[in-house]
């Protein structure tokens, strides 16, 4: 029995054969441990950096980091993509495109992170400047910029390279890798943040080193070629190519848009509330960036299982596997929602403990924007479920409705009425709303299958 052969077998065992609970608890968990401890090297700077160096380097880094993401959002188009088709091909067999596809798309990544990374070095006052930040903030956010565009074309394909691990298999790997890079970024932030009383760039060079160092690891298995996608010299025709882009725009719209409005909202904050509003909403947004890593390390890890099933003609496991990760996000958001009600204060004291301004008006809008987390988890789960299934137009209308589109209208609307408290009440109304455009497109999908099945 040659290799691929036994590789096929396995992933037909996983995929297929293992009831939708079992393939939860094998997928998913680990997948959402490993992102949630990867969200801790970003957590990791905002923690030294508002205890060893300031606030307002705080919200340098809040202010810059929607550019930084950004600059990821074309690596994370392509990943999403391409990891898509990889598992429908698989799913029919054809191990030899999925292996076309997956090496187009890293020449693909590795293109726009050469492009990517030259213009926001280039331009990065250019762009700090347009965000609104002035003096010592501007400052401090171009340093922090400048160190994430000259790594970018080692550390860009970190985020793709985690799907394709998981379409072979490798869960546990992958996850064992983010932990190491995610520790690795926490030890070096206390070194040379704590102990060594370096500036705000130590804090994206730490984040970066441990982003490379995992990016060689993870892509270790792949230039062995022991696993069942492996590098080859041919590429894939343009026209899926621009199936794969299109695809992958919902991330791509969700990184974007995300960031867009994270600018805004930037703008708003310090237009009603100054820098030390900025800082406070960066604050909440550390503790969310867990919560949704949870939620989308959940979606990603059960998107190769619905697409490989949808491959091999099976609609009613397809619809099995999307109800009970649907169930468990709800669970978690209920969880983090008395979280944060109850234990909000302890939560934000790990970032600033110092500053009693700071504190309350932390403490105040999370509890406001934990509205957001009973509503959330549909639209996460269901955008991840529509791009699975190769329908990009769903996945796009949910993405850009509940990132951009929403929560601009509603910030825009309540701002006006009731200032700062209604910048926090935006992401609840805008959740809320998404919720209900998500119920939507999941009964036609749903309907589609249940043709599809009969």
């Amino acid at each position: 029995m040659s290799n691929t052969t036994t590789l096929y077998k396995e992933q037909n065992r996983i995929f297929q054969e293992m009831t939708p609970l079992k393939l939860f608890l094998r997928c998913a968990l680990p997948n959402m441990i490993s992102m949630a401890v990867v969200s801790l090297y970003t957590i990791a700077d905002g923690v030294f950096v508002g205890h060893y160096i300031g606030a307002e380097a705080l919200a340098a880094i809040n202010l810059v980091m929607p550019l930084i993401m950004m600059s990821f959002a074309l690596s994370d188009m392509v990943a999403v993509g391409s990891s898509v088709q990889i598992a429908i091909w698989l799913g029919k067999g054809d191990e030899k495109m999925a292996g076309s596809i997956f090496s187009s798309s890293c020449l693909l990544i590795l293109l726009s992170a050469v492009v990517m990374g030259a213009a926001a070095y280039a331009f990065a006052w250019p762009l700090v400047r347009f965000l609104g930040a002035s003096g010592e903030v501007a400052v401090l956010a171009v340093r922090y910029m400048r160190v994430y565009a000259a790594f970018s074309i080692f550390i860009m394909h970190f985020f793709a390279v985690d799907n394709y691990l998981r379409i072979c298999g490798k869960v546990h790997y992958s996850m064992a890798m983010n932990v190491g890079m995610s520790l690795a970024n926490i030890f070096l932030d206390w070194i040379f943040i704590g102990i060594m009383g370096w500036g705000i760039e130590a804090a994206a060079l730490a984040s970066c080193l441990s982003l490379m160092a995992g990016n060689l690891i993870c892509f270790y298995p792949f230039f062995r070629g022991k696993l069942l996608l492996r590098f080859t010299k041919k590429l894939i025709p343009l026209k899926m190519t621009g199936n794969i882009i299109a695809n992958g725009s919902s991330e791509f719209f969700n990184n974007i848009s995300g960031s867009v409005c994270m600018m805004i909202f930037n703008a708003a904050l310090l237009s009603f509330g100054g820098y030390l509003a900025v800082a406070a909403f960066s604050i909440i947004m550390y503790v969310d960036s867990v919560v949704k890593a949870l939620m989308f390390g959940m979606a990603d890890s059960l998107q190769p299982a619905i697409s490989y099933n949808f491959g091999a003609g099976n609609p009613s496991r397809v619809r099995a596997i999307e109800r009970i990760g649907q169930a468990a996000a709800f669970l978690l958001s209920l969880a983090v929602f008395l979280l944060m009600q109850t234990l909000g204060e302890t939560l934000i004291s790990l970032f600033s403990s110092e500053n009693a301004d700071l504190m309350a008006m932390s403490i105040h809008g999370m509890r406001i924007f934990a509205f957001s987390y009973l509503f959330s988890w549909c639209s996460i789960l269901s955008g991840s479920f529509f791009t699975a299934l190769n329908r990009p137009v769903f996945s796009l209308i949910t993405a850009s409705c509940n990132t951009f589109i929403f929560p601009v209208v509603f910030l825009l609307l309540l701002s006006g009425l009731l200032e700062l408290d209604g910048i926090w009440l935006s992401s609840p109304a805008a959740s809320a709303t998404a919720f209900l455009l998500a119920l939507i497109f999941l009964k036609n999908t749903y309907d589609r299958l249940n043709v599809r099945s009969s």
